[in-house]
């Protein structure tokens, strides 16, 4: 059953667009909120599946609640209602600017409601959409755990290996680092996307990428702690759906931080990598943020655990580990410190040579990601997935 939210003037008029939701058959629970001024509704009251628009006099409120909505929820989907059995080309474009998809006119018609829901839940539910599912989220248990390398390997690796087209957003805080990694001075950033937001398009948010010679291109982090002040969170969610919309894979180094307003975007990734170590303070916030995901709704199968800086010693430790939190380690990255730090201080990510065992796990890893993987996954008892761990030759 689907999720309904209504945003409207008039009493009146909300109870028959509710009325209409529920004689569809198809939603089982509606939101109804009153649209004046500029009061917004939170994060946690916009995750829904389909919202109407019962559009008054001035429609300018209900655009503005529309783009809002989609900024913390990027797959709902927008139905504006007018009296206007034919609105004219400005209303249309400004709706279509906010994120509406379908705009219908009164008074509402049950069959015609059900006919778009049903187009909707199944354009959801198609093997052709879930096909669709683009962003991967990095995520550090903790700090310090190599969180932002990750996302910077694993992102080259989609481009220049795989040939996705990739882009590289990134949301570290208090600063972003990726363009240190990638040796790259970029002249746009987050800010830029999210100052910019009745603007942004693919062919906007093109413009403020930075080009890598991978083929990666990347949306840098801020480059002053105080510029995340004057970002809002629930805006990053609509710049991910403008990126999903104009590449194959988007990768984002999320950081360490967590927020409530970001559950609708981590639900909707096709994998959220949660980057931990083996040591005791890294593997207890692992867990926590392990179970906090879980709680708030992202599918255990998204969540893919990355054992960063790994040494074959770890294993046993890492089985343990696999049997109190209840959830597979997918895969883990051999340390290597001294050619990580040597590519990280001269900005080079590790890519080209796949005789080299950093470089053919960070390959591995992206066609894992992405579904496209080709060796052979080998399991031993305990569920422990093995795949990606160094052969014993060589060791």
């Amino acid at each position: 059953m689907l999720r309904g939210f209504i945003a409207s003037a008039d009493v009146g008029s909300s109870q028959q667009l509710r009325a209409s939701l529920e004689q569809t058959g198809l939603v089982g629970e509606v939101h109804e909120w009153r649209v004046s001024g500029e009061d917004l509704p939170d994060a946690g009251d916009c995750n829904v599946d389909v919202v109407l628009l019962d559009l008054a006099h001035d429609p300018d409120p209900y655009f503005a609640l529309a783009k809002h909505i989609r900024g913390v929820q990027p797959a709902v989907r927008i139905i504006a209602y007018s009296t206007h059995p034919e609105p004219d080309p400005q209303l249309l474009l400004d709706a279509m600017r906010s994120g509406v998809q379908e705009f219908l006119s009164k008074p509402v018609s049950t069959d015609v409601l059900r006919q778009t829901l049903q187009r909707f839940a199944a354009e959801t539910s198609s093997p052709e959409k879930q096909g669709t599912e683009r962003l991967i989220v990095v995520m550090g248990a903790k700090g310090g755990v190599g969180t932002t390398t990750i996302a910077v390997n694993l992102a080259v690796q989609l481009a220049h290996t795989l040939k996705k087209s990739t882009v590289l957003i990134d949301f570290g805080r208090p600063l972003g680092q990726t363009h240190l990694m990638l040796n790259l001075t970029p002249r746009f950033n987050i800010r830029d996307a999210v100052e910019n937001m009745n603007r942004l398009d693919g062919h906007f948010f093109g413009g403020l990428l930075t080009d890598h010679r991978s083929g990666l291109k990347l949306l840098g982090g801020v480059t002053q702690p105080e510029e995340w002040e004057r970002i809002p969170l629930g805006a990053t969610g609509r710049v991910i759906n403008v990126a999903q919309s104009s590449f194959d894979v988007v990768v984002v180094d999320y950081g360490t931080q967590f927020s409530t307003e970001w559950v609708p975007v981590l639900r909707s990734a096709r994998a959220v990598v949660l980057v931990a170590e083996t040591n005791v303070p890294a593997l207890w916030a692992l867990e926590r943020h392990l179970l906090a995901l879980l709680g708030m709704g992202v599918e255990s199968k998204r969540l893919q655990i990355l054992i960063n800086r790994w040494r074959r010693a770890d294993q046993e430790a890492l089985k343990t580990v696999e049997k109190n939190i209840k959830h597979p380690i997918t895969s883990v990255i051999p340390n290597d410190y001294k050619q990580v730090s040597d590519a990280i201080n001269m900005g080079t990510p590790l890519m080209g040579n796949h005789n080299n065992p950093l470089v053919s796990k960070f390959s591995q890893l992206a066609a894992q990601l992405t579904g496209m993987e080709t060796a052979q996954k080998a399991t031993k008892p305990g569920g422990f997935n093995l795949f990606l761990f160094p052969s014993k030759k060589g060791s």
